[in-house]
């Protein structure tokens, strides 16, 4: 009881946020050990739990950095900011040139001696969104001509989601609206938000031509076939077909933990698809849940955004779970054929390592604005 009450009274801040976090974590043991099965007999002969005790060891690791980053006062990463932005984008351009190639896409870098690879555009994603809601701050009065909205913001999200669009569209278009949302939020002329939308659609249109100049350089070729598959209704991509399946077993309750045919079936159904699984598994009312928690986690944050006394705090955090949802909303799409195959995985719940990392980095940071948040009213 002592160390209940002891571990209710440290973890201060917004304890709805918390109660996701720990939801979330719960859900992505449950799932991992159930989807990881196939892939445990192909890689491991059959050893099952050595994906959930990996899982379990990433996870564990990843709360450690959550309740660090929570310790932090979230005014720190206004001052890191502009560093991990110049750090960023060097790592950037070395992955897009010179990274791992895993699935026909340069999206990793290879730690030397160890073997792990660090998917950079997750680490991106956290410093644009740090960087643009620093610059939203500091210059939200003075936002009146081309010259203070294009240089220190636009380009910013012009140059990073440019970056990583030739390797992962799908992460350059979530991260992309999460920075248009937040400037629409920070109170942005909308004749900056607009400018903003004509120049991310200028750069999408530059890169689709250097990729039919030089085939290989940008991925078109995925990009056209994926929207292909998905007009053409008809005739389904097996990943899709699978999915729905999946989707159509489960029905209103579900198969039942760890019951799921369809993770036998489907490609990557610990990440890509793993909606499709909780679904066949928990049912509509199961993924209804998931999709809640994501919503309950913008809710709480949007009031965090009502009674934050700073506005770095409350766009930072805003930024954030905007990220986190809009990832989750259209990892969800995908698996019930709402929009093409975007090959994002569903944050906190599917198997990752960066992925998951910097998820927890990102609940840690939200949790940090909630705690002063809450300690100044």
């Amino acid at each position: 009881m002592a160390l209940g009450s002891r571990l209710y009274a440290e973890l201060r801040g917004d304890r709805v946020i918390w109660a996701i976090l720990v939801l979330l974590a719960m859900f992505s043991v449950l799932l991992v050990y159930s989807a990881t099965g196939k892939l445990a007999y192909s890689s491991q002969g059959g050893n099952t739990e050595f994906y959930l005790l990996k899982h379990l060891l990433i996870l564990g690791f990843g709360l450690i950095i959550t309740y660090c980053c929570f310790l932090m006062h979230y005014e720190r990463y206004h001052r890191l900011a502009p560093y991990l932005l110049v750090i960023i984008v060097p790592l950037l351009l070395y992955t897009l040139f010179a990274g791992s190639n895993i699935n026909d896409a340069r999206r990793w870098i290879q730690v030397p001696g160890v073997g792990i690879t660090f998917q950079t555009s997750d680490f991106a994603k956290i410093a644009l969104v740090l960087f643009v809601a620093r610059e939203l701050t500091k210059k939200q009065e003075y936002i009146k001509d081309f010259q203070s909205a294009f240089v220190p913001i636009i380009m910013p999200i012009l140059i990073v989601c440019g970056i990583i669009a030739p390797a992962d569209l799908s992460t350059a278009i979530v991260l992309f609206t999460t920075c248009l949302l937040m400037m629409f939020i920070g109170r942005v002329s909308l004749q900056y938000v607009g400018l903003l939308i004509v120049s991310g659609v200028v750069v999408f249109a530059m890169l689709y031509i250097i990729g039919d100049l030089f085939p290989g350089s940008v991925r078109t070729d995925t990009w056209s076939e994926r929207i292909k598959d998905f007009m053409n209704q008809e005739e389904l991509p097996y990943q899709v077909q699978q999915a729905k399946i999946a989707i159509a077993n489960g029905g209103w309750l579900g198969v039942g933990p760890g019951n799921s045919m369809q993770r036998n079936f489907l490609p990557n159904p610990f990440s890509d698809f793993i909606y499709a699984v909780i679904i066949e598994e928990y049912g509509l009312l199961g993924g209804g849940v998931i999709l809640l928690l994501y919503v309950m986690l913008f809710v709480r944050v949007t009031r965090l955004v009502t009674n934050s006394p700073k506005t770095f705090g409350a766009i930072v955090a805003l930024g954030l779970s905007l990220l986190l949802v809009l990832q989750a909303l259209t990892n969800m799409a995908v698996s019930v054929n709402l929009i093409p195959v975007a090959g994002l995985s569903l944050p906190l719940v599917g198997l990752g390592g960066t992925s998951l990392m910097f998820t927890c980095i990102t609940f840690g940071i939200i949790l940090s604005v909630s705690k002063y948040v809450e300690a100044s009213k």
